[in-house]
């Protein structure tokens, strides 16, 4: 019987900023970073390992979270914890101290996040199978188990999410050998689209990343409208308008609901499926009011990297605010919420695309969008790849033929290697103790 004896946190960052990886029109400078969990047993060659994304500073404050979290299952023997999942994960978000300053979302549900990540890691590991096949041998009972439906029985139930999954049965096990044969999970890029590159290095990347077979492309916008206008006009030169090569935008929450449709009304000829985080991410009202005035133009709203528990989502779809629901899989709270928000997306037919832009996130959010095609919608939708750092770990996500390589390794595929922790843990890691470092932390002194 294995039992979780001890864990470890660790602050890992990765200097994007210096080359303007992942900026964007609210984050022009952020450095890709790791709040990492790592769930030690009384088997020293089983352990769980989780984390959340975040962009630099503050991950300490999340990895204090994790400390506070993660002692909670010292001594508690795996097969008590995973027995009912659901109540597992109501326990853990039920400590009334550190839930007050949450409830359910901020850093204590970032924290949430990892160790939860980090315990179906270590769970999928004892089972020798990848999390989404672990979740896709689970029966339509067994997977309804592990969600905590407090707060949501109003949008869905137990007994119709048990409905709906017992209806996707037939067919699962064909869908079983599409994803056992790399074709699950479709990807589209981000690559090319950050605010930050100049636009050579933005043409440059776009044609690379068409070469390679993609044909889905996101770009960043939200900094002025001229300068949007002039980018999008180069990726549109670059992937044409009638040649099934698909644009989406991103504004990354820059604007007021008011701006948000003023400005997409002036980049509408460029003809973008959608716009994802065109105001507040939690302003379910101002998502609606988006998507209504921008429908007759052929532009749909997505949202959700932001989007902090199921609660939230729920309004999102109750209300109609979006036509692409993002979750993101450590800032809800681990696989179990993550499994909610699939099932209510299922029912309100809208379709599930992952945020998925940040190191780690891939490796995660593949067993994500696996899971939802195999097990909840049997419809194959996008998932978002950004080429960035995947050689820190062990089972890097990997794209070929324009689709995700399915998981075969036992896990959830975001454990890290040890030297990557060594030479960018922060402070004290060899890169944050190097020349190169300074232009990052001389900024964080301003």
């Amino acid at each position: 019987m294995v039992t979780i004896t001890s864990h470890i946190s660790r602050d890992v960052r990765f200097p994007t900023s210096l080359d303007k990886t992942g900026s964007d029109a609210m984050n022009d400078a952020g450095d890709y970073s790791s709040a990492y969990c790592i769930l030690r047993t009384s088997d020293a060659a089983l352990s769980g390992h989780g984390m959340t994304f975040t962009i630099g500073r503050g991950n300490d404050i999340v990895c204090s979270a994790i400390d506070a979290l993660a002692v909670r299952i010292h001594g508690r023997t795996l097969e008590s914890l995973v027995a009912d999942m659901g109540a597992t994960w109501r326990w853990l978000v039920a400590d009334s101290q550190l839930r007050w300053i949450g409830p359910e979302k901020g850093v204590i549900h970032l924290a949430l996040g990892a160790v939860v990540n980090a315990l179906w890691d270590l769970w999928a590991k004892s089972e020798g199978k990848p999390v989404w096949r672990l979740v896709a041998d689970f029966t339509p009972e067994e997977l309804v188990r592990c969600i905590d439906f407090r707060y949501i029985t109003d949008a869905i139930t137990p007994e119709e999410a048990v409905k709906m999954l017992q209806d996707m049965l037939p067919g699962k096990e064909e869908r079983v050998k599409e994803a056992e044969r790399n074709e699950a999970v479709p990807a589209y890029t981000t690559s090319a689209g950050w605010l930050g590159y100049g636009e050579e290095k933005m043409q440059r990347l776009l044609e690379e990343t068409l070469a390679e077979g993609y044909t889905h492309f996101k770009l960043k916008v939200g900094g002025s409208v001229t300068e949007d206008r002039k980018r999008l006009t180069i990726a549109r030169r670059v992937l044409g308008y009638d040649k099934g090569n698909v644009l989406m935008v991103d504004a990354n929450q820059v604007w007021s609901v008011p701006e948000a449709i003023e400005y997409m009304q002036q980049l509408a000829e460029f003809k973008p499926w959608f716009i994802e985080e065109p105001t507040s991410p939690d302003d379910i009202l101002g998502h609606k009011a988006v998507r209504d005035a921008l429908r007759p133009l052929g532009i749909g709203v997505a949202t959700g990297e932001m989007c902090q528990n199921r609660v939230m989502f729920k309004q999102m779809l109750m209300a109609g605010a979006i036509d692409v629901c993002q979750i993101d899989a450590c800032r809800l709270g681990g696989v179990n919420e993550v499994l909610a928000v699939l099932l209510m997306a299922k029912k309100f037919g809208v379709p599930i695309v992952p945020h998925s832009g940040g190191v780690g996130l891939p490796e995660y959010t593949q067993h994500l969008s696996t899971i939802d095609y195999v097990v909840v919608t049997g419809k194959k939708s996008i998932l978002e790849f950004v080429d960035h750092l995947h050689e820190h770990f062990v089972n890097p996500a990997v794209i070929k033929d324009g689709y995700y390589t399915t998981p075969t390794q036992p896990g959830y595929s975001v454990e890290m290697k040890e030297e990557s922790h060594s030479e960018f843990g922060y402070p004290e890691g060899k890169f944050w103790k190097s020349e190169q470092a300074r232009p990052i932390l001389e900024h964080l002194k301003r």
